[in-house]
């Protein structure tokens, strides 16, 4: 994934699916997961409908302030509408994934019982991701708005 636009990436991790939570809503799973080097944990809830998934699957996870393949910003335009283009549309990051949502970072907060720990919270249109890691993995999603691009 090296060739991404370096500018709008902030986060990139391998994790693996540790355990799944189907119960409480009908097409909703909540994802638990640690990074594949242990350092970060992540909860994440997914359609998995759209996108099924089992234990002890490899995700590869990036978040992004862009889907535009050269960093450039989507300039105020929806994310459904960024790939399409006069000429029917171009690629972006998103074609290179199977499973990719638009949301907020609402909520950053300092581990308080590990110290340089902290934890990062998301919301993708009620679906929720939780990050849990080191200072120095997470500081840089101190963002508003973030696409979330996940394949396996």
């Amino acid at each position: 994934m090296a060739n991404l636009a370096q500018e709008n990436q902030l986060y990139e991790e391998n994790y693996k699916i540790t355990g799944i939570n189907s119960e409480k809503y009908d097409r909703v799973s909540r994802l638990s997961c640690t990074s594949t080097d242990g350092a970060t944990a992540m909860e994440l809830d997914i359609n998995h409908e759209l996108f099924p998934c089992q234990i002890g699957e490899t995700l590869h996870v990036v978040l992004a302030t862009s889907l535009a393949l050269d960093g450039s910003k989507d300039d105020e335009k929806g994310w459904r509408d960024v790939a399409k283009g006069p000429n029917g549309g171009e690629s972006t990051l998103a074609d290179m994934f199977d499973y990719v949502c638009h949301g907020k970072v609402y909520k950053f907060e300092d581990d308080e019982k590990i110290q340089d720990q902290m934890n990062v919270y998301t919301s993708f249109g009620g679906l929720l991701m939780a990050l849990h890691g080191p200072y120095k993995k997470l500081t840089s999603l101190r963002v508003d708005y973030v696409y979330l691009l996940i394949k396996k």
